[in-house]
């Protein structure tokens, strides 16, 4: 078998656009499941609002999340396959990888920077991938591509147990650690065994399986891997956390195990997180040209729309503290007028600027606003901005004083929890801090009307926009008198230390 580069290269574009846009039939299936049970409302809108977003992302061939990912590649390659090639195979996925995200058509968020230690400089188009590479027996050449997000990959957990501890104890005492960040309800891959890098690689492959628990459920015979399996499944989903971390019954969809033999003195343990917007796509090449890819069945999806009946309309510009202070945790509005954003990097320079006396950058009014911590996509097109849903608050909480204290903001839109102190900074100022649903980008980039950069705009999507917004769909997580929607999360200690 003679495999050409331009196939290979082309198959990794097709992938990754295919899963920018395509959520797998095994996740939509499962989150419908997940929709029909719920009974918190909260949690039911969130599924809800994934499950449209999703279809609205089938249909307009745009990303299912603004952050759309590093690229993880795992090869499997067979001894006598030949190359008809003048690149090495890192070299062609990357150049699918370059192709793919700089894609006119739909454009993809180019979030990867090199020098992660210092300048942390934008790489523009996504490179490179993280690639692992096996060589297997005959002609096979299978590949999983898949898109993980920041969100959830900053979540992943390692230790190394003794050989008596428990797996199950461990789990059930770090799932609640990780927050809301990683946007669930979704995946938990976890590895066991082998050596730490080892165990990481098992968790991280495992989140490209088909969510089939449903179905190991209802076997007969059950392996004592499935058995684990189940058990976690069922008590995980017992803690509570639910979708977004707003309650209800389903956490996670699916949690997979992979083992592998270890040293006598050691369990070593990791475990991943794969959020709502997962994306993966498993194909193989045979040397007769470019991989075809599954065909995704419309059908798949339930007819839902939003119900905006139960939403308070807000407008933003001619918002008060008075009418915030009627605001109670739970309250779902739909707001319009003008917002600021700004994300980490944002953050950073803003500070270093107030610090040292310099004031905000011109251009940049933040009285009487809200700032949305979001990094969107390049607009395509006649649109106004591409996806644009929320990043995770949560690593924002070291500057939130700053903020209130020196830019006269009303609040904060993001996602997942904030830490104690920063809610005792929201309620010291009688701010708030509101939620959009993480997994609903395209969604939410609807309701966003004008987008202009105001500054920072050599940061890329880490720049400040100002942007008018209708009927943008938000949720209370903290109110002025500083009660919390997270309360599943409030005596957890957070895991970042900035």
């Amino acid at each position: 078998m003679i495999i050409k580069q331009e196939h290979l290269i082309e198959s990794i574009q097709s992938a990754l656009q295919y899963i920018s846009y395509y959520h797998s039939p095994d996740f939509i299936n499962a989150m419908v499941l997940a929709y029909q049970r719920e009974t918190n409302q909260s949690a039911k809108s969130a599924i809800e609002q994934i499950l449209i977003n999703s279809k609205m992302c089938a249909l307009g061939k745009r990303p299912i999340c603004q952050d759309t990912g590093i690229v993880n590649v795992f090869v499997e390659v067979g001894m006598n396959v030949q190359w008809d090639s003048e690149l090495s195979l890192e070299e062609m996925i990357n150049e699918g990888v370059r192709r793919a995200y700089n894609e006119p058509d739909n454009r993809l968020r180019a979030s990867i920077v090199s020098d992660p230690l210092f300048s942390r400089k934008n790489t523009q188009d996504n490179t490179p991938a993280v690639i692992h590479t096996k060589m297997v027996k005959g002609e096979t050449f299978d590949i999983s591509v898949a898109a993980k997000g920041g969100g959830s990959e900053n979540k992943a957990k390692f230790t190394v147990l003794n050989p008596d501890d428990s797996l199950t104890d461990w789990i059930l005492k770090t799932i609640p650690t990780m927050g809301a960040g990683w946007c669930p309800p979704g995946m938990i891959g976890i590895g066991v065994g082998g050596t730490a890098e080892k165990a990481m690689l098992m968790a991280k492959k495992s989140l490209m399986e088909p969510i089939d628990i449903n179905e190991i459920k209802a076997k007969n015979n059950l392996s004592d891997l499935e058995k684990l399996r189940i058990d976690l499944f069922d008590k995980i989903n017992e803690l509570g956390i639910g979708a977004q971390g707003l309650g209800g019954l389903t956490t996670v969809l699916d949690v997979k195990i992979n083992d592998y033999p270890t040293h006598a003195a050691s369990l070593p343990v990791a475990m991943i997180p794969n959020c709502a917007s997962t994306r993966h796509v498993h194909f193989s090449l045979n040397g007769s040209g470019v991989a075809e890819l599954p065909e995704v069945d419309l059908n798949l999806y339930p007819d839902l729309e939003m119900d905006v009946s139960k939403y308070t309309k807000v407008d933003l510009d001619t918002l008060t503290q008075s009418q915030m202070d009627d605001w109670k945790i739970g309250d779902t509005l739909l707001l319009s007028g003008t917002i600021i954003t700004g994300r980490d990097a944002a953050h950073k320079r803003l500070n270093t600027m107030i610090e040292n006396g310099e004031g905000l950058p011109e251009g940049v009014d933040f009285e009487n606003k809200f700032i949305y911590y979001v990094g969107p996509v390049d607009a395509v097109g006649d649109e106004v901005i591409g996806p644009a849903g929320p990043t995770t608050a949560t690593r924002m909480d070291k500057f939130t004083d700053m903020m209130l204290e020196n830019t006269g903001i009303l609040g904060m839109i993001g996602k997942a929890e904030r830490g104690p102190a920063t809610v005792e900074s929201i309620k010291k100022h009688q701010a708030s801090y509101l939620i959009a649903v993480g997994g609903a980008a395209y969604l939410i980039s609807k309701s966003i009307k004008k987008a202009k950069v105001v500054a920072f705009e050599e940061m890329g999507m880490e720049a400040i926009y100002e942007m008018e917004v209708k009927g943008m769909p938000v949720t209370v997580a903290v109110d002025t008198n500083g009660e919390n929607i997270y309360k599943v999360f409030e005596n957890i200690p957070l895991t970042f230390k900035g």
